[in-house]
């Protein structure tokens, strides 16, 4: 599209001339042209079809992604400027949709945005959330929880003609889809299929995030993840996960028909990703439609469900595979239970080994059994996580189904974690290499040359670049959440889900280890700013105090003189993909300090390499591909091995306090939680709950490893001084982080699961 018809389109599609136009009415206007432009290029072609099932989509704002994808980013930009307007003060007007929360979920928009870069015929299907997790505040420096609203009209969601009875025990509920556009990179459109309850009632959330959970027809799409502490929260998550899969099976099969499919060829048609465990149902509500409503026999239903559904296992942590009491089920979607009771007694019938069963003896079901047994395919998302679930956490089901398992390294949407978010970062690769490089990110491999690491006026600009994101960044957060940076000082980022086995914990015992040795006049050469994002699930007690914690020390930090010229704390309110686009490219050392062979994979560390940062971690998850890739000089890697902290747990034997007692350095971090500084400004009952946690379970092991964490941390801190070897190893970063892009991630499943036409 040329300027002059972009013009006309914009000036028609806000009934305006654009320089008279507010930000607001821009917004709409070009949300508008996206939407035509995208429409015109879907496609359903291909006799088979990919459904990608997820409770959780982090799709992030869409303006500027989606006009990236379809080449007018650059001319709507000039063209805004032409009128005085900024797209950026445009873009700032857009909600963040509200559909996901972490990593899961931004895999899964990054998955959607590479299958239609792709060409692959493949569309989302998920759930509607009205309020999303929660919006994140901080009052009195505690996590505060407040709903998250982002419908707007006009929206990217589509209402659809598309609804469905849905069937529970007591009552039906009619379901409605809703549809948004997803923009492949110069190539189609998908879709990303919503199911909304018409029913749904905003009013009903009255106090922060609390609501009945009992009102079903009301409460069904309000929030993500609802809390889960009762049983109330535990049966309305499984009212919301029949819901979507039950909403999801009825598509793919009347889809599947109007190709042409008998539905005995179903696999020929239609093949199934299950992304983590939420959408487990599907298998025995695809079983349950084949025999009740389409007169299939139950063996033959299973065999063909089997065959069209694969599994993607994303955790190794016990407590993250999903297990129901059966009276769960009996409460609200009874009509499964007599499918799950066949598929568990054709286990027993072949397998003597109550650990794989799918009802276990205390009468629960265990979602991720009825995954593997009855899907062709199990993946895990990182080398090393692959190995761990074939070598311990499942290797009953190796030994059963070698042939199921297969490896799939995650990857990332590098046109939105590179172009779209640092622009500058991308001219500078583009003056360099070409533009090849965005659509096969492997060519990023031609930074690695001599010629460009020796050159000292390239390294000055990458450096340069680099210091103009942490200004850009510290701006931001000064207008947005009157925070202050100090943008000459060293960005050391940890932002993902607060979780104890991602050991946010361990960095801020280190903080807290930082300001004593400034306090005692051991001054770093150059000023640390130590950025935390993060939201905690309402329920996880610990992970909120660990919060409360890091907000404490932010706090008595900011109001020490001493100390603040040399060292702060920042933790950025309500962390989102929004934030994530401002964080990312600012950042000199990204912490991925996972407990070893705890994290699946985790994708923020592929995104941060992107952008030039450097790895401070431990060998665990894609850190060990990244490792692997730029070498030992270009990461800092600490702590034990995955071996090491498997073999311990196994013994049963980690004694936190034997640590504490020894080492002063640990006593004394560990000490400061509940000394008089922190009192005077936290919360007695939260401090000291963490005081405790930490010294009697340490769960997630943060003692041993913390020692070598302040060494390698010390170590990266001391290497950022000599400027032009850190931008050589900004550059190998960004040059080795091409194999995880998306793209290579989703020809792989293509390749080896989903074998679309």
């Amino acid at each position: 599209m040329n300027k002059n018809e972009l013009e006309q389109q914009l000036r028609d599609a806000c009934g305006k001339e654009p320089a008279s136009c507010t930000n607001e009415e821009l917004y709409t206007g070009l949300l508008t042209i996206v939407q035509n432009m995208a429409r015109n290029k879907e496609a359903n072609t291909g006799k088979k079809k990919l459904y990608y099932v997820s409770a959780e989509f982090l799709i992030g704002k869409l303006l500027s992604n989606n006009m990236i994808n379809l080449g007018i980013y650059d001319e709507v930009k000039e063209l805004l400027a032409g009128y005085g307007k900024s797209l950026s003060a445009v873009e700032e007007v857009e909600p963040e949709p509200s559909l996901g929360n972490g990593g899961l979920g931004r895999l899964a928009a990054c998955f959607l945005d590479s299958i239609a870069t792709l060409g692959l015929n493949g569309d989302g299907v998920g759930l509607n959330y009205h309020f999303g997790l929660f919006k994140q505040y901080f009052k009195d420096n505690k996590q505060d929880e407040q709903p998250n609203p982002w419908i707007e009209n006009p929206s990217w969601l589509t209402k659809t003609d598309v609804t469905y009875q849905i069937p529970y025990k007591n009552f039906t509920l009619t379901s409605r889809m809703y549809d948004i556009e997803v923009t492949g990179y110069n190539n189609r459109t998908n879709k990303l299929h919503l199911f909304d309850v018409e029913t749904v009632d905003e009013s009903l959330v009255k106090e922060g995030i609390d609501f009945d959970k009992t009102e079903i027809e009301k409460n069904l799409t309000l929030f993500l993840y609802p809390d889960d502490s009762d049983r109330a929260g535990q049966v309305l998550r499984i009212y919301q996960q029949y819901f979507m899969v039950s909403n999801g099976a009825r598509l793919i099969l009347k889809e599947a028909q109007e190709k042409g499919s008998n539905l005995y060829d179903l696999p020929d048609y239609a093949v199934i990703q299950i992304n983590d465990t939420h959408p487990t149902m599907i298998i025995p509500e695809l079983i349950r439609l084949l025999t009740t409503e389409h007169g299939m026999e139950m063996d033959d239903a299973i065999e063909i469900v089997s065959k069209t559904c694969a599994y993607t296992n994303h955790t190794i942590l016990a407590e993250a595979l999903e297990t129901w009491p059966m009276d769960y089920f009996k409460e609200t979607v009874p009509q499964l239970i007599p499918i799950m009771e066949v598929l568990d007694d054709k286990v027993r019938r072949k397998f003597d080994d109550p650990s794989v069963y799918i009802i276990d003896k205390e009468d629960r079901v265990h979602m991720a059994h009825i995954d593997i047994h009855y899907g062709f395919s199990v993946n895990g998302v990182a080398a090393l996580h692959t190995d761990i679930l074939k070598e311990t956490e499942l290797n009953n089901f190796y030994a059963i189904y070698p042939e199921k398992f297969n490896n799939k390294t995650n990857g990332i949407t590098f046109r939105r974690w590179l172009l779209h978010c640092n622009p500058e970062l991308s001219s500078f690769i583009t003056s360099l290499i070409g533009d090849g490089y965005k659509k096969d990110a492997m060519e990023l491999e031609k930074l690695d040359c001599k010629e460009i690491k020796e050159d000292k006026e390239l390294l000055e600009k990458l450096l340069q670049i680099k210091d103009g994101k942490k200004a850009e960044l510290a701006g931001y957060l000064k207008n947005t959440q009157n925070l202050e940076l100090n943008p000459a000082s060293i960005f050391d980022i940890q932002i993902k889900r607060l979780h104890e086995y991602k050991r946010q914990q361990m960095n801020a015992l280190y903080l807290v280890h930082k300001y004593l040795e400034i306090k005692g006049g051991k001054k770093p050469k150059t000023p640390i700013t130590a950025i935390f994002g993060a939201k905690a699930a309402p329920a996880y007690t610990i992970a909120k105090d660990i919060i409360h914690m890091i907000l404490c020390l932010q706090q008595i930090i900011d109001n020490d003189p001493e100390v603040s010229p040399y060292l702060n704390v920042v933790m950025v309110s309500n962390y989102n993909v929004t934030l994530a686009e401002k964080l990312i490219p600012a950042c000199d050392i990204s912490e991925q300090i996972s407990l070893a062979s705890k994290e699946a994979s985790g994708t923020g560390n592929m995104k941060f390499m992107l952008n030039g940062a450097v790895t401070l971690g431990t060998d665990d998850g894609a850190n060990v591909e990244i490792h692997r890739l730029v070498g030992d000089d270009n990461i800092y890697i600490f702590g034990d091995s995955s071996e090491t902290v498997i073999k311990r747990y196994k013994a049963k034997n980690y004694c936190p306090k034997d640590y504490y007692d020894k080492d002063p350095a640990i006593k004394e971090a560990v000490d400061f939680i509940i000394g008089d500084e922190m009192m005077a400004v936290g919360c007695r009952e939260n401090l000291e709950n963490l005081y405790h946690e930490l010294l009697t379970k340490d769960w997630f092991m943060t003692f041993p490893d913390f020692a070598a964490y302040c060494d390698e941390k010390e170590t990266a801190y001391r290497d950022y001084e000599n400027r032009m070897e850190w931008a050589k190893k900004m550059i190998v970063n960004i040059s080795k982080a091409g194999f995880f892009s998306s793209d290579r991630t989703i020809e792989e499943y293509n390749r080896d699961i989903w074998k679309l036409n």
